[in-house]
C-alpha cells in the first residue's frame, strides 16, 4: 500500500485532494472598516433586500475565471432610489479559493459590524468589499477616506538607508502595477544579509492607469508621515493600497511563478511499481479530461443559446439582455405615450422624452428613427456593448425597448439639461462658476479616458460637443450619445470613412477634410469644448472684430501675444485660479494642433489636469477649420452634420447610424 507522503508527490492526486476537500478554511485577517452612520436604512427594507441580494451574489463570483483573472468583480442590485452598488478586490496572489472564502467571510462580517450603514468599506490582509448607496465604479477615491497602520517596532540598522531603499522600491512597484492588467504588483528587496523587504501595491481594476498611478503615488507620499523607520507600513484608500513589511506578508510562489521542483521516484522497498503508479493516476486523469470537456460543452450550449453579446465577454456580464429589455405599454405610460409635454430635445437620430417608471425612477427615453437600417439583432447586441460603459462621466444606458419598429433607448435622467443651456446663455452663465467649470472639464477628460483606454472596448465618440455634455443634479458632467461612435479593436488605432458625420467646429481637420479618425480626433473636440467653457463662446458662431475668424484663431492670438486671460468669460469676476485657468488655455491649444501626432493622449491630459508639475510643451498654431478656404473644401464632400441648433447646418441625408458603429477589427 503507498504511503500518503509519497502520493502527495502526483500534482492529480493533489488537485484532486484539493477538488474534494471541505475542511474550513482560516477565516481572512481583519484590518479595519468604514461605515459612516449619517445614511442609514431601516431593516426589512427595499434597500436592506437589495443589500441581501447584492452580498448574497458576491461570493459565487470570486472563483469565476474572468473575475478571478483580475481577484475583482463589481455588480448592482435594485433600482434607484433603492439601488445599492458593490464590489470586491481580492490581493493578487490569492487562489481562486482563498478569494471566495474572503469574500464570503466578508459578506457576512460587514453586515455584523455594520448592520443599518447604507455604505460599508471593510479590509483584509486577503481582499476588500465595498458596497454603497452611491454610484462609485470607475472613480478613483482617495480623497475622502484613508487608513495608515505601521509597525510599532522599529527597523534595525541604518534607517536612512532603509528610507531610500523603500523610496526605490514602492516606486518601481507603482510602475508594474499600472503595466500589469491586475493592477497589482509584488516585489523583495534585500537590505541587510538577514532582513528583506518586501513590497506589495494594488489598485482597483475600474479607474484608468493615470488614476492607479496618482491614487499608488499619494499612498506612497504617506508612507514617511506614518511609518518611517518602521519595520512595516501600509497606507490603504478605498482605490488602491501600499504595504510593505520585513518579513513575506504574501504568497511569493503566486508572484514568482516558480515551477514546481523535478519529482525524485523512491526506490528500493519504499518505492511503488509503475504499474500502481498508472492504475491510481489514469482513472483520475481520465476522469479530469471528461469532466472539462463536459463542462466546456454545456458552456458553449449555453452562450450559443444566449448570444446576446460577443462570446469572450460574455461569462462574467451581470448586464443581460433580459435584464436590459422594457416593455412597449411600460414606455408609452412612463412617457405619457410620448406626449409633445415630455419631450426634453431632439437630436440627428431621434426624439428624447422624460419619463417616469412605475416604481418612481425618472429616466430619459430616445425614440429612434423609424428608418433606421439597423436590423434587431445588431441592435440588441449592441445596447448590450454599449450598457457594460460604466463610468460616473457617461450617462447610462439603462435598457432598451424593440417593438416592430419602434427601436428606443432607455437612459437615466439627468436633471441639469445640457452644458449648452448653461455656457451660451447670458442669463445662465453665471451659474457656472470656474470650480464648475473646471471640474467639469476634468470629469469630461475622464470620461473620454475611459472610452478610449480604459472600458472593454475602445470607443471614438466622433461627436464631442457642449448639447451631449449634459449635467447632473450636483453639475457632474456626463458624456451622452453614441450615434456617431465607432468601436475599435484593441490594437487598432485610426480608421477611415467616406461618410463624414459630425458637428462643424468640433471636427478635426484630418476627419472633416478626408474621413480619417483616431482617438486623436476626439481630443481636438475635446480641445475645442474646453476652449469654449473658458470663454463662455461657442465656436461655430464666434465673431470677432480684431481679425480672429473663429475661437480657436482667437485663443491662438491671445496666447501668442501673451494676454490668455483676455480669452475667460467676462462673468468670471473674481472666484478663479489664474493657474488652473493658463493650464486649461495652454492644454485645449495643445488639442487643436492641426498635426494630430503632436496633440496629446487623453492620459496624458489627465496627468496634466491633475499635476502641477507636468511639464507642458508649446503648443503650435492649430487647425482653423471654419477658414473659408476649409469650408470651401469640405462643401464638396458628402457632410451630416448633426447640430441644428446652428446656422452652418448641412442637408440632412436619411439616418442610418446605430447605437455605436463597429469597426471591423
Amino acid at each position: 500500500m503507498p504511503s500518503l507522503k509519497f502520493l502527495m508527490f502526483f500534482p492529480f492526486l493533489s488537485l484532486l485532494s484539493h477538488l474534494i476537500s471541505f475542511a474550513a478554511a482560516a477565516d481572512p485577517t481583519y484590518v479595519t472598516n468604514y461605515c459612516p452612520n449619517t445614511t442609514t436604512f431601516t431593516r426589512n427594507s427595499t434597500y436592506q433586500s437589495n443589500l441581501n441580494l447584492l452580498l448574497s451574489s458576491l461570493p459565487s463570483n470570486a472563483s469565476r475565471s474572468n473575475a478571478f483573472s483580475t481577484g475583482f468583480f463589481n455588480a448592482t442590485a435594485g433600482q434607484d432610489p433603492n439601488r445599492v452598488y458593490g464590489m470586491f478586490l481580492c490581493r493578487g496572489d490569492q487562489t481562486a479559493r482563498g478569494c471566495q472564502n474572503c469574500v464570503n467571510f466578508a459578506t457576512s462580517d460587514a453586515i455584523q459590524r455594520c448592520p443599518i450603514e447604507k455604505q460599508n468599506m471593510i479590509w483584509y490582509n486577503e481582499c476588500f468589499l465595498r458596497y454603497s448607496n452611491q454610484y462609485f465604479f470607475s472613480i478613483s477615491d482617495r480623497a475622502n477616506v484613508v487608513f495608515q497602520f505601521s509597525n510599532t517596532q522599529n527597523v534595525i540598522g541604518d534607517q536612512n538607508s532603509f528610507n531610500d531603499l523603500l523610496a526605490s522600491l514602492t516606486k518601481e512597484l507603482a510602475t508594474q502595477t499600472v503595466n500589469n492588467p491586475k493592477y497589482f504588483a509584488a516585489a523583495k528587496r534585500n537590505f541587510t544579509a538577514v532582513q528583506t523587504l518586501y513590497g506589495l501595491e494594488q489598485c482597483t481594476p475600474d479607474i484608468s492607469s493615470s488614476d492607479c498611478y496618482v491614487c499608488l503615488r499619494d499612498a506612497i507620499a504617506r508612507l514617511p508621515g506614518c511609518c518611517s523607520g518602521k519595520r512595516g507600513g501600509q497606507v490603504m484608500f478605498p482605490s488602491c493600497n501600499v504595504r510593505y513589511e520585513l518579513y513575506p506578508f504574501y504568497n511569493e510562489s503566486a508572484i514568482t511563478a516558480t515551477a514546481p521542483p523535478p519529482v525524485t521516484r523512491p526506490e528500493g522497498k519504499g518505492g511503488i511499481s509503475s504499474s500502481t503508479v498508472i492504475a491510481i493516476v489514469a482513472p483520475i486523469s481520465v476522469s479530469a479530461v471528461l469532466f472539462v470537456v463536459g463542462f466546456c460543452f454545456l458552456r458553449r450550449r449555453a452562450k450559443k443559446k444566449y448570444n446576446a453579446v460577443p462570446e469572450e465577454n460574455a461569462d462574467n456580464d451581470i448586464t443581460t439582455l433580459e435584464s436590459l429589455q422594457f416593455d412597449l405599454g411600460t414606455i408609452e405610460v412612463a412617457t405619457n405615450r410620448f406626449s409633445t409635454d415630455n419631450k426634453l430635445g431632439e437630436g440627428g437620430f431621434g426624439d428624447v422624452y422624460k419619463g417616469v417608471l412605475p416604481n418612481g425612477q425618472e429616466i430619459a427615453v430616445k425614440r429612434l428613427s423609424k428608418n433606421s437600417g439597423q436590423g434587431a439583432e445588431q441592435f440588441k447586441n449592441e445596447v448590450v456593448l454599449v450598457a457594460k460603459l460604466q463610468h460616473r462621466n457617461l450617462v447610462r444606458l439603462l435598457g432598451f425597448c424593440l417593438a416592430g419598429e419602434e427601436k428606443i433607448l432607455v437612459y437615466e435622467f439627468v436633471p441639469n439639461k445640457s452644458l449648452d443651456y448653461f455656457l451660451y446663455d447670458p442669463e445662465k452663465q453665471g451659474q457656472l462658476d470656474w470650480s464648475r467649470r473646471y471640474k467639469i472639464i476634468k470629469g469630461i477628460a475622464r470620461g473620454i479616458l475611459y472610452l478610449h483606454e480604459d472600458s472593454r472596448l475602445r470607443i471614438i465618440h466622433r461627436d464631442l460637443k457642449a448639447s451631449n455634455i449634459l449635467l447632473d443634479a450636483n453639475m457632474n458632467p456626463k458624456i451622452s450619445d453614441f450615434g456617431m461612435a465607432r468601436i475599435f479593436g484593441n490594437d487598432q488605432t485610426q480608421g477611415n470613412t467616406s461618410r463624414i458625420v459630425g458637428t462643424f467646429g468640433y471636427m478635426s481637420p484630418e476627419y472633416a477634410m478626408h474621413g480619417h479618425f483616431s482617438v486623436k480626433s476626439d481630443v481636438y473636440s475635446f480641445g475645442v469644448l474646453v476652449l469654449e467653457i473658458i470663454t463662455g463662446k461657442k465656436n461655430s458662431n464666434f465673431y470677432q472684430t480684431d481679425g480672429a475668424e473663429d475661437l480657436l484663431s482667437y485663443a491662438w492670438k491671445n496666447w501668442r501675444d501673451g494676454t490668455p486671460m483676455e480669452l475667460l468669460d467676462s462673468t468670471l469676476t473674481d472666484s478663479y485660479s489664474r493657474n488652473e485657468v493658463i493650464q486649461c488655455i495652454h492644454i485645449g491649444l495643445l488639442c487643436v494642433q492641426e498635426d494630430l501626432a503632436k496633440r496629446p493622449t487623453m492620459t496624458t491630459i489627465v496627468l496634466m489636469l491633475n499635476s502641477y508639475s507636468v511639464t507642458l510643451p508649446s503648443p503650435q498654431q492649430p487647425a482653423f477649420l471654419l477658414s473659408s478656404q476649409t469650408e470651401r473644401i469640405m462643401s464638396m464632400k458628402k457632410i451630416e452634420h448633426t447640430d441644428k441648433s446652428t446656422s452652418k447646418s448641412m442637408p440632412w441625408s436619411e439616418d442610418e447610424a446605430s447605437i455605436t458603429e463597429v469597426y471591423p477589427r
